[in-house]
């Protein structure tokens, strides 16, 4: 562990942003903090602190396969992709194939966990904790499904629904990749993949649920609100 700890997040919006820009920047966050720790572990009495991040971006659409997913799931052939303007990117995240596109919130908190606790599974249900404290302001009840990541509707009925996908990764407890929250998505593009891999259950978004367009700075704050209750720590500019 950390003999200082940090637990202040610094955040970062970055409005719309293609998705390779996105990771070789956080990438570099991640990079920053690796280098921090090295040198940590060399100057064990002159200890510089690591940083946390937590940075909010809509992308344009794209969609993203984790490393162990597979590439069946992707629907679209690249003459589809073209027409419907996506691109398709492999990632080295967790999980399968996913979507991000406009009117979707994606959040990719950069933590170094030993500033936190260093628990990979607990830091999965945090994150999910934050989105389901988060729909529930909104009238819905957000659950977890057993054995798949995300925040869930109607967990366990025929009409379950996906409302927020999860994939991350982490290098010497430090985290990369994040959660996309469907706010006002276009569903149409879900039809061009098999979402996570899941062929049994539907996804869906605030928009689709609750009838109505939804103010996503309205989300967003409320986003930042239950993270910084969860994690405990202190979300800073």
């Amino acid at each position: 562990m950390n003999s200082i700890i940090n637990k202040k997040v610094k955040f970062q919006e970055l409005g719309t942003k293609d998705y390779q820009p996105t990771w070789d920047y956080q990438e570099e966050l991640l990079k920053k903090n690796l280098d921090t720790k090295i040198y940590n572990r060399e100057n064990p009495d002159n200890q510089k602190l690591t940083e946390n991040f937590l940075l909010f971006v809509e992308h344009p659409h794209v969609y993203t396969l984790g490393k162990s997913g597979h590439e069946e799931n992707l629907l679209a052939n690249e003459a589809k992709l073209k027409e419907i303007n996506a691109t398709y990117v492999k990632v080295n995240r967790g999980g399968d194939i996913t979507y991000h596109g406009f009117g979707q919130i994606v959040g990719y908190p950069i933590l170094d966990l030993e500033n936190f606790y260093t628990d990979i599974h607990r830091y999965m249900r945090d994150l999910e904790e934050v989105i389901i404290r988060t729909i529930a302001e909104y009238g819905l009840k957000g659950e977890r499904s057993s054995g798949e990541t995300g925040v869930w509707l109607d967990v366990g009925k025929p009409y379950a629904r996906k409302i927020c996908a999860m994939g991350v990764k982490a290098s010497r407890w430090v985290t990369i990749h994040g959660f996309a929250l469907n706010v006002n998505t276009d569903m149409r593009y879900f039809e061009y993949i098999i979402p996570c891999g899941i062929t049994d259950k539907q996804v869906t978004s605030l928009k689709r649920e609750l009838e109505r367009d939804v103010d996503i700075e309205e989300v967003k704050e409320k986003i930042r609100k239950h993270f910084a209750d969860v994690f405990e720590c202190e979300l800073i500019s």
